[in-house]
């Protein structure tokens, strides 16, 4: 539910003008303190990182957190919170397919019908969506795609990760590398006087970095290391659900049949993914 809250805090915040790569910045300059700390908190008294766990820290970062936030950050400007927020919630099923293309695990005809069901879903809103406010829909939905798929590569290589370093600590480094990312990203892209915005975009994105960033990425993480990557994107299915409502109150998006119809899909293809029995991988060759 937290990171559900980030969509409708971006939308506030594009009300006063501020564009995508300097709203990024902010959350992330907001956020970098903490992770900062997160990680020598947990890394004290630990072995230093191997060259190994370098390289995958800042793949992580990069894809987990830079790249799926940026994606998500411009899709925004193109399509509601409760579309962004039901392609994003696709995630367990890009998990399940990404781990039949990258390790050979094999798709049962029950996850087939599953995944079927969930994008039923979302391009029922998408087709709804794409009516009422035109072309620039699709080009929205694709960044917000391309962001889940971006998360779906970080959750899978995460888990075996983060069993070697621990959650905090991980997840302390790889969000200061995307946090460092993104300010180098505003630095090469913007002028210096870009980042004069209105007050309120600063406490939003205030907001943004504490509660809909540093908590739920915290929470995620310490669920990855408990339940594994699979179930931990299996749950939270109120998600879209949050989103939906904040959208209708705080932002005045309609709630339409559409998309009631194409959530109740959504939910209900990632439940019976949850439900359906997960083969073992097949041997390499």
């Amino acid at each position: 539910m937290a990171f559900s809250g980030k969509a409708i805090i971006v939308k506030l915040a594009y009300r006063h003008g501020v564009d995508a790569v300097t709203l990024i910045m902010y959350r992330m300059l907001f956020s970098l303190p903490l992770f900062l700390a997160i990680a020598w908190w947990a890394g004290r008294g630990r072995p230093p990182l191997s060259w190994r766990d370098r390289g995958m820290v800042a793949m992580l970062g990069f894809t987990g957190y830079y790249l799926a936030s940026f994606l998500d950050f411009v899709g925004l400007q193109y399509v509601s919170a409760s579309l962004e927020r039901l392609i994003l919630y696709l995630n367990p099923t890009l998990v399940l397919l990404l781990g039949w293309l990258l390790m050979r695990t094999p798709v049962t005809a029950r996850q087939g019908r599953a995944l079927a069901v969930s994008y039923a879903g979302m391009l029922l809103v998408f087709g709804h969506e794409l009516t009422l406010s035109g072309p620039h829909v699709a080009l929205g939905a694709a960044l917000v795609f391309g962001s889940a798929l971006s998360y779906a590569v970080y959750l899978i290589y995460s888990g075996s990760e983060v069993k070697r370093l621990g959650a905090l600590r991980l997840t302390g480094l790889a969000s200061s590398v995307a946090c460092v990312l993104c300010l180098l990203q505003f630095i090469v892209l913007r002028p210096l006087a870009a980042a004069q915005v209105a007050t309120p975009v600063l406490w939003l994105s205030l907001a943004n970095a504490l509660v809909c960033t540093v908590a739920p990425v915290l929470m995620v993480m310490m669920a990855i290391e408990r339940l594994g990557a699979a179930a931990t994107a299996q749950i939270g299915m109120v998600g879209p659900l949050s989103t939906i409502l904040l959208g209708v109150w705080l932002l005045g998006e309609p709630f339409t049949p559409w998309v009631l119809a194409g959530t109740v899909l959504v939910l209900a293809g990632i439940w019976l993914l949850a439900r359906a029995p997960r083969p073992a991988p097949l041997a390499a060759a």
